[in-house]
């Protein structure tokens, strides 16, 4: 200790250390020596269903004509959010997580719903009410139209907004493209169409909260078993890596939401580059079938979904 070399070393040591940790920081309660892995073979693997709407004749996706029944009041539209699906892109939903959609028949400049009797009990119209705007939605946007009946309808950049009635999980889409006048809601009022994700991006669960996703718009997930610092490890492989496949590097830049600190990529054992953010290892997780699953969520006390700063949702001791 006394000898100058020594003193030297430890110097050179401390500044390693110092530099591993800025870069890839620890957060609190998730270390975990072990290296065993909790694979989760026997996690849930259902997802909600996602069908293609069907077409019908009278263009609203009901048989028979709009007649002049009453339709049963509709739910609250809640906080509204944005969901991420693969072939539309970003997706306006309820509150609930349910697809909202406008009428091609509508108009936008002034706002006028052209969807009454029959056609409302099919395409229930969104109540004004209670509707706020989440994550990703410029609350500026959200006005309201008054119906024939004199109730208030929500509408999204001046469009009326609509559930449709065979649409019965959060994620749904049966409702698309029904009678060549029905689309998916973007959250700008827009038909939704296919945007490409960020490489990473941030959604809003209704149960998790802010949590990230991949280009695919799938759930993110950290391994509590894996380590940070002071280098990236992945303590899942084998079958292991079947179940839990790695998230392939993606550029800083092509990320949105997410922090910027530790997000990098890192070479595993066998060769294949693999993404982290807050230099945490990340995966998608095989049992989500569709954008918006969560089956890998608690999977083992060792799976989570996670945060924009790379923490695991939900965890113990987060």
């Amino acid at each position: 200790m006394k000898t100058s070399w020594r003193t030297a070393s430890l110097v050179a040591t401390a500044a390693s250390v110092l530099a591993l940790t800025t870069a890839c920081g620890q957060d609190n309660g998730t270390t975990s020596a072990s290296a065993a892995q909790n694979v989760g073979a026997t996690a849930p693997a259902g997802s909600p269903t996602t069908g293609a709407g069907t077409s019908a004749g009278n263009g609203y996706g009901a048989d028979g004509n709009q007649g002049s029944s009453s339709p049963a009041p509709a739910a609250p539209a809640g906080k509204l959010t944005v969901a991420a699906n693969p072939d539309l892109g970003n997706v306006l939903t309820d509150g609930s997580g349910l697809t909202l959609y406008r009428f091609d028949k509508d108009t936008a400049n002034p706002p006028k719903s052209d969807c009454a009797g029959d056609c409302a009990t099919t395409w229930p119209p969104v109540p004004a009410d209670d509707a706020t705007a989440g994550a990703g939605i410029d609350k500026a946007l959200l006005g309201e139209v008054t119906r024939a009946d004199g109730s208030k309808q929500l509408t999204v950049g001046g469009w009326p907004a609509y559930r449709y009635v065979k649409d019965v999980n959060a994620g749904d889409l049966n409702g698309q493209g029904v009678g060549g006048k029905w689309f998916a809601l973007a959250p700008d009022g827009k038909k939704a169409s296919k945007a490409s994700l960020p490489g990473l991006s941030v959604r809003k669960d209704p149960k998790l909260g802010d949590i990230v996703v991949d280009k695919n718009g799938r759930t993110v997930y950290r391994f509590l078993k894996d380590k940070a610092w002071p280098k990236s490890v992945s303590n899942c492989t084998g079958a292991c890596l079947e179940k839990w496949p790695a998230v392939a590097v993606v550029k800083a830049e092509d990320t949105r939401g997410v922090k910027k600190k530790g997000l990098m990529g890192f070479t595993r054992p066998d060769g294949v580059k693999q993404m982290t953010v807050n230099c945490w290892p990340i995966y998608t997780f095989s049992g989500d079938k569709a954008p918006g699953d969560t089956n890998g969520q608690g999977v083992g006390g060792t799976w989570y979904a996670v945060s924009p700063d790379g923490k695991p949702v939900g965890a113990p001791g987060n």
